[in-house]
């Protein structure tokens, strides 16, 4: 089988960065959908605080339901979902991660940012040019975000140090096949 030409489409001018369900369901081993991360957080709060310091827009997710009927086939499957209720403990975060008062704070009920949200009148509003994606789980909301970033025609990067998953397998394969079709995937480091 031939390897597939992928070409890296690149980080424009002024990049936003969006921190996928960086919550505390999804970052604390103890909860039903959490996993260990020490390192992944502590790296995403390095990113977050270099696009603050280059007054780059930085958006945050997290996942809420907010009646039964929201996202019930998606709950159905994976029932632990249903923790992800309003002013519960689950859907906030940690004081060194969480959004500022002049950040967006997207709400969602699906994998991606991008369904059935604000994110795209957002970007578009602040003149974004291209999307550096951080957070968890690269398998799921990191992948489907990184998608639909390109779908909306944004040049999207993800922070290959800055993504994780429970799964290791699931991890290093989405990120091989995010890098060979939809995104460039690089270190945080190499972001400016």
């Amino acid at each position: 089988m031939s390897k597939l030409e992928s070409h890296s489409t690149g980080i424009g001018d002024y990049p936003a960065l969006v921190v996928v369900d960086m919550c505390k369901a999804f970052i604390d081993s103890s909860s039903p959908l959490g996993f260990e991360c020490n390192e992944l957080i502590q790296a995403n709060i390095n990113l977050v605080k270099k696009f603050r310091l280059n007054k780059f827009p930085v958006i945050f997710t997290t996942t809420i339901y907010r009646n039964p009927s929201e996202a019930s086939v998606f709950r159905s499957k994976i029932p632990a979902l249903n923790i992800l209720e309003p002013e519960s403990d689950a859907v906030t975060f940690i004081d060194d991660l969480a959004p500022s008062k002049d950040e967006i704070l997207i709400e969602k009920k699906f994998a991606s940012a991008f369904f059935q949200t604000k994110l795209i009148d957002s970007l578009h509003k602040m003149k974004a040019d291209s999307i550096v994606i951080c957070g968890v789980t690269t398998s799921g909301c990191v992948r489907a975000t990184a998608v639909d970033s390109l779908q909306n025609n944004f040049p999207t990067t993800i922070a290959e140090d800055c993504v994780g998953d429970r799964d290791l397998d699931a991890h290093k394969a989405n990120l091989y096949d995010l890098r060979s079709k939809y995104a460039d995937v690089i270190h945080s480091n190499s972001i400016s």
